[in-house]
């Protein structure tokens, strides 16, 4: 009988004297920043989608999307651009039923409203439409970067997509 009573004494030793009044947590909301915007966009990227504006279809290959007629997407200058410049690259595919349904696709781009030089492709494969920036155009927090073609294959029964041609990424670059 002794040893039940140490053993319950023990027991009851380990046992939390009365009810304590459980602590309150006080949940506060916090201000978070919102994500900086980025100076290249890789299509592979699902964080930074909220940068395509527009005319950018889904993820494919965990790499590439493909592109309407018309697309547009809002980068960030990089650091110093605002006095030396930059480059705006837009790394892209052009497939090979492209080439055999149009011929060619002529891509032209605008910053901010200031076109660019267009350039004509005739042939399938990877290509970088590269075009040199100046400061001016580079001065404000964000930049953005409208992409038209000439033409783009229409949707199909089969494929309801306007398609121009596939996007891989997309930069502002310092000179």
């Amino acid at each position: 009988m002794k040893i039940i009573s140490c053993a319950v004494l023990a027991a009851l030793a380990l046992v939390p004297v009365g009810c304590k009044q459980a602590k309150k947590v006080q949940v506060q909301q916090t201000v978070e920043e919102a994500p900086r915007l980025a100076s290249t966009v890789p299509m592979g990227d699902p964080k930074l989608e909220t940068q395509l504006a527009s005319g950018f279809y889904g993820i494919e290959g965990n790499a590439w999307r493909w592109a309407a007629r018309q697309f547009t997407v809002v980068l960030r200058p990089p650091f110093g651009a605002s006095q030396r410049g930059g480059a705006l690259q837009l790394n892209l595919t052009v497939p090979q039923v492209i080439i055999d349904k149009l011929k060619n696709i002529s891509l032209t781009a605008a910053i901010d409203g200031s076109p660019l030089a267009p350039e004509t492709y005739t042939q399938a494969g990877p290509y970088t439409y590269k075009r040199d920036l100046p400061a001016n155009l580079l001065t404000a927090d964000s930049v953005k970067v409208e992409f038209q073609l000439d033409k783009a294959m229409p949707p199909t029964d089969q494929d309801k997509r306007e398609l121009g041609v596939v996007v891989n990424s997309v930069s502002l670059v310092a000179k």
